[in-house]
């Protein structure tokens, strides 16, 4: 450790302690101090909101009768996007854009398949800021590596347009922020594109939820466990391996927007309910070392490098309101996939992983039968699924949630309607991650949690999805 960063380290400790000290109640009667209350730690306060500035919940745009669209990064996520938008209406795919030739002809190609003019070709890594400055596009679609979803959004907002991100839509405290105060200013739409809202079962929970079916929701669970380590060492899987690169730099939950967005919808946060704290641990890290020494030997560059990802990462928050959520993260594990999904209510109980099952009173101490469990899951399946749900299996994309999640978005710009995700679910799902980091790298100390809203968030009393 230089010197330099050295002092660097012991400033930020130093500051860490005052604000620890500063939130700590004490009782002096007995001649000594003794802690009665220890308050979260604000490592990040919340700055004032700009002169002249609004929040945008619920945020109406003037309907858009043709969606033009400029898709930006046209890897694994961006030409599935692609070919996703080829079965929508009211959309024009106006351009293409990546540094990598043969993902430009793939999507080309998906285009005219689908018989539909070829689009405008970028491949330069920074004509981003081109397309975003071009007048005739209405939305720009980022599916480019993480590092680049806050800066195009912002930049995209800036020049007029509204812009849909890949997850996590930022990867620190300043780049949420970033994102909120810009579609503040320039009143523009700031979706962050989390499929599995639309997943069918949590399409139904959330359903359930509204339907007072749980009763008063308790507790919440959601996880992103997906064993990638193959796809990490793969130089054809992630451009130029950014994804491994993540997991070398940094601890914490580094992706939690899947298993997150699910449950923070049935919770109303920032709708109602807006989280308080939050505390993180993680395992250390074993499974990348191992599978690198395996794959390509002890003395290889993977199996040398040092990863800073501990291998399961699990964070607890608490709300406002009382309530708990548990998230869990882990890349790098030989598990079957899961994302928990996990609703615990006063009157019921519903999970997803590993075994799909809903538990309701006065039998709640049990499963549903399986023929139960169908019944009730076709009594309410969301309105939203129930209308698009054939050709949403037909077009595919995660079994159709994907497609869902883009019809929703150009059929809410289409007729002017507030879009089911906003800018405040964007920064607070990707705010996870340099909280959780923090936190962990700190023996798991309670860090209090922005409110991006700043004090709007109880200002709404659900998430609505508009039809």
């Amino acid at each position: 450790m230089n010197q330099i960063h050295l002092v660097s380290r012991i400033l930020t400790l130093a500051s860490i302690c005052m604000i620890f000290l500063h939130g700590c109640k004490t009782d002096s009667t007995d001649g000594k101090d003794t802690i009665q209350h220890i308050r979260a730690v604000e490592l990040f306060p919340e700055p004032p909101r700009p002169g002249g500035q609004t929040d945008v919940l619920e945020l109406r745009c003037d309907p858009i009768d043709t969606v033009r669209i400029a898709f930006i990064g046209l890897g694994m996520r961006g030409s599935q996007a692609v070919y996703r938008y080829t079965f929508l209406d009211h959309v024009n795919i106006k351009v293409l854009c990546d540094p990598v030739q043969e993902n430009l002809d793939q999507c080309q190609e998906i285009l005219r398949e689908a018989n539909i003019p070829e689009a405008d070709e970028y491949f330069g890594e920074e004509d981003w800021k081109t397309i975003c400055e071009r007048d005739d596009i209405d939305l720009v679609y980022v599916c480019t590596h993480w590092d680049l979803h806050t800066p195009i959004a912002v930049y995209t907002m800036e020049q007029g347009k509204h812009v849909a991100t890949e997850v996590p839509a930022a990867l620190t405290i300043d780049e949420c922020w970033q994102l909120v105060n810009t579609a503040e200013k320039t009143r523009k739409h700031c979706m962050m594109l989390e499929n599995c809202n639309y997943d069918f079962f949590e399409l139904a929970t959330l359903n359930m939820e509204r339907q007072g079916l749980f009763g008063e929701i308790v507790h919440c669970e959601g996880a992103y466990i997906h064993d990638l380590r193959w796809l990490n060492f793969d130089t054809n899987g992630y451009w130029k391996m950014w994804r491994l690169k993540h997991l070398e730099k940094e601890d914490g939950n580094t992706y939690p927007t899947h298993g997150f967005g699910p449950i923070a919808h049935i919770m109303n946060l920032h709708r109602g309910d807006q989280m308080n704290y939050l505390v993180s641990l993680s395992s250390d890290q074993f499974g990348m070392t191992k599978y690198a020494e395996e794959k390509f030997g002890k003395d290889s560059e993977f199996a040398q490098t040092e990863y800073a990802k501990g291998d399961m990462n699990t964070t607890l928050i608490k709300t406002e309101k009382g309530k708990s959520i548990l998230l869990q993260h882990d890349v790098t594990s030989p598990r079957p996939y899961s994302r928990i999904h996990l609703i615990s209510g006063t009157e019921g109980f519903a999970q997803k992983y590993p075994r799909k099952g809903i538990a309701l009173e006065p039998d709640a101490h049990h499963f549903l039968a399986e023929s139960q469990l169908d019944s009730l899951l076709e009594l309410y399946a969301h309105p939203i699924a129930k209308k698009i749900e054939k050709k949403a299996k037909e077009v595919g994309g995660h079994g159709g949630m994907d497609f869902i999640m883009d019809y929703r978005l150009i059929y809410c710009l289409h007729n002017g309607l507030p879009l089911d995700q906003d800018v405040y679910d964007a920064a607070e799902w990707s705010c996870i991650i340099e909280l959780s980091r923090k936190s962990t790298e700190n023996q798991s100390m309670a860090v209090k949690v922005p409110d991006f809203t700043r004090g709007a968030w109880d200002k709404l009393k659900e998430v609505k999805y508009y039809e």
